[in-house]
C-alpha cells in the first residue's frame, strides 16, 4: 500500500539502512563526514574571529596603544644621545621586539578565553557537541588566536612606522614570518592549555601575571643579553621568548643577539618549530582525554 510509511531495511553487506525507495542513510554510529570537516573547522574559526572583532577597540586597538606606550617611554628614557644598539638607533632596535611581544600576549589572551568562558557560563557544550575532531577543534582555536595576533602586529607596525627615528625596513622576510607566526602559535597553544586547566578567571590571570609577563619582559625586548652577566645570559637563553623576539628582530635588522652567525638564527628557528610541535602534541592529547572539559 502506497500510504504506508517506508521502513528501513538493513543491508548486512553495506552496513547501511536502506529505505524501500532505494535511498540509504548511515547506520547509527557510522560517521557521515569522512576526512577533515573543513566546513565545521572554518565555521568555528570564523566564530572566534567575529567574537574578538566585535569588540576590536578592546582586543586590537587598545593592546596596540598600550604596547606603543612602551616605545614612547623607553625611547624618551633610554634613547637620548643617539644611543646605538646592534648598529641602529634605540627606537629602531626596540620596535620589532615590542611588535612581536604584543602579538604573543594577545594570542595568549584570545586562546585562553574561549574554553574558560564556556566553562564559566555553561556553554562549553557548544564546542564539544559539533562534529569536530580534537585536532580540528584545536586548529580552529589556534588559527583564531593567531589571526588576532597578526592584526595587533599590523596595527602596531603601522603606528610605530610614524614614530620619529623608527625604521621598519625588512632585511629577512622569512624570519619575520617564521618567528612572528611561530611565536603567536606558541602562546596560543599555551593559552589554550591554560584555558582547559583554569577553573576561574583568577587562575588565568595568575598565568598571565606570573608566567607570560615576566618571560616577555625578561626576553631581551629592551636590551641586548650580551651586555648581561654570563649567568644571566645562560638563563635568558633558556627562555623561548628570547628566541622569538631576537629572531623577529633579526628579520628587520639583519642582526641578532642569538649568535654571531646566521646559522645560530636558523638553529633558533628550528628549536622554536620543534617546541611548537611538542606543545601541539601535548595540547591535542589533553583535548582528546577530555580533562576538565567532559568531566
Amino acid at each position: 500500500m502506497t500510504d504506508q510509511p517506508r521502513t528501513p531495511v538493513q543491508s548486512p553487506q553495506s552496513g547501511h539502512a536502506a529505505l524501500a525507495g532505494g535511498r540509504r542513510f548511515p547506520e547509527q554510529g557510522v560517521p557521515v563526514i569522512a576526512g577533515v570537516n573543513w566546513l565545521g573547522l572554518w565555521t568555528l574559526y570564523m566564530k572566534e574571529v567575529r567574537r574578538f572583532f566585535k569588540v576590536q577597540t578592546q582586543t586590537i586597538w587598545a593592546p596596540a596603544i598600550t604596547t606603543l606606550l612602551f616605545l614612547v617611554i623607553f625611547t624618551v628614557a633610554m634613547g637620548r644621545g643617539n644611543r646605538i644598539v646592534l648598529g641602529v638607533n634605540f627606537a629602531t632596535f626596540v620596535a620589532p621586539g615590542l611588535i612581536v611581544m604584543g602579538m604573543m600576549q594577545n594570542a595568549f589572551a584570545n586562546a585562553s578565553f574561549s574554553f574558560l568562558s564556556g566553562k564559566m557560563q555553561g556553554t562549553i557544550i557548544d564546542f564539544l557537541m559539533p562534529p569536530l575532531s580534537e585536532g580540528e577543534l584545536m586548529l580552529a582555536m589556534i588559527a583564531g588566536a593567531m589571526t588576532r595576533a597578526v592584526l595587533v602586529g599590523c596595527a602596531l607596525a603601522f603606528a610605530m612606522a610614524w614614530w620619529p627615528g623608527v625604521s621598519l625596513a625588512i632585511a629577512h622576510p622569512w624570519a619575520v614570518l617564521w618567528f612572528g607566526l611561530n611565536g603567536a602559535a606558541m602562546l596560543a597553544l599555551v593559552g589554550l592549555m591554560s584555558s582547559i586547566w583554569a577553573d576561574k578567571f583568577d587562575h588565568n590571570a595568575a598565568v598571565t601575571n606570573f608566567v607570560i609577563q615576566p618571560l616577555s619582559l625578561l626576553s631581551g625586548t629592551f636590551y641586548v643579553v650580551s651586555n648581561m652577566a654570563p649567568s644571566f645570559q645562560s638563563i635568558s637563553r633558556l627562555n623561548p621568548f628570547f628566541y622569538v623576539i631576537s629572531g623577529f628582530r633579526y628579520g628587520f635588522l639583519g642582526r641578532s643577539d642569538i649568535g654571531t652567525t646566521n646559522l645560530a638564527v636558523l638553529q633558533g628557528a628550528l628549536a622554536l618549530g620543534v617546541l611548537n610541535a611538542v606543545l601541539a602534541f601535548v595540547c591535542y592529547r589533553i583535548l582528546r582525554s577530555g580533562w576538565k572539559l567532559k568531566s
